[in-house]
């Protein structure tokens, strides 16, 4: 068999904008106490740095990239919304659950680690408008500029009880400083970026589909012949007890 030479040239193109680094080098979590950060402008789209995207959380084995991130259609969205719309209350709470999740990405320099290059750092939306309402203010303008931009200092609280979320306060420096003076590390900034789509990769509109259908429909793995699966119960699909039979009268009407 033919080697895909296509292919073995984009994995080395991925390979190299990574520096080698696995994927999970690639992102950036506050440890508990006080950290700083510097945001800096995103290669791959200059007039924004802040990266809004969707994530299945709950669908199948791993985290899935939802399309509607591009614009794009998703079928576990198209499914949630008409499960919603049911008027059965089970389906709505279903239809809730399998809503993608928002998170905000953007590439940071990490203050003492520099050298390692630019990282991505996640959050969500009540970090995600504090950061907004400061680059809106005036007083403050643009904290990502390479050049006349500021640091913020995380500080990551960890949970009180257990069950509970670690808590988040972000803080603006009001010096303005330089990202880097270090021309190798201006360069990590500017050439070596990662592009943050690929650390995730894109799933096909029928691939999400099909992970969706045996999410609904779990192999019997159970010892005694039974297996546990999400409800479905409208007077739409009360009549049948198959989950795929329901999945596809519910998503194809």
């Amino acid at each position: 068999m033919a080697l895909d030479l296509n292919a073995l040239k984009a994995k080395l193109q991925e390979l190299q904008s990574n520096g080698g680094k696995k994927n999970s080098d690639m992102f950036w979590k506050p440890p508990v106490g006080k950290s700083q950060i510097r945001i800096v402008p995103y290669a791959y789209d200059k007039s924004n740095p802040f990266q809004e995207l969707y994530f299945h959380y709950e669908i199948g084995k791993k985290t899935m990239l939802s399309p509607m991130s591009f614009g794009k259609p998703d079928p576990i969205v198209e499914f949630s919304e008409k499960l919603k719309k049911s008027g059965d209350k089970e389906d709505w709470k279903l239809g809730r659950k399998i809503e993608p999740k928002f998170r905000c990405y953007v590439p940071v320099l990490v203050r003492g680690q520099e050298s390692e290059g630019v990282k991505f750092y996640a959050f969500g939306k009540k970090i995600y408008t504090e950061l907004l309402g400061v680059i809106a203010d005036p007083d403050y303008g643009d904290i990502t500029d390479l050049m006349n931009g500021r640091d913020i200092t995380i500080e990551c609280t960890a949970p009180d009880k257990e069950g509970s979320f670690p808590t988040f306060t972000v803080r603006v420096k009001p010096n303005v400083t330089p990202a880097t003076d270090d021309k190798e590390i201006a360069n990590k900034i500017v050439n070596e970026q990662a592009e943050l789509v690929k650390l995730f990769g894109e799933i096909s509109y029928d691939e999400m589909k099909e992970e969706l259908t045996k999410w609904l429909n779990p192999e019997d793995n159970a010892a005694d012949g039974t297996t546990t699966k999400p409800t479905i119960t409208s007077a739409k699909t009360a009549t049948t007890n198959d989950i795929e039979d329901a999945f596809g009268e519910l998503f194809n009407s």
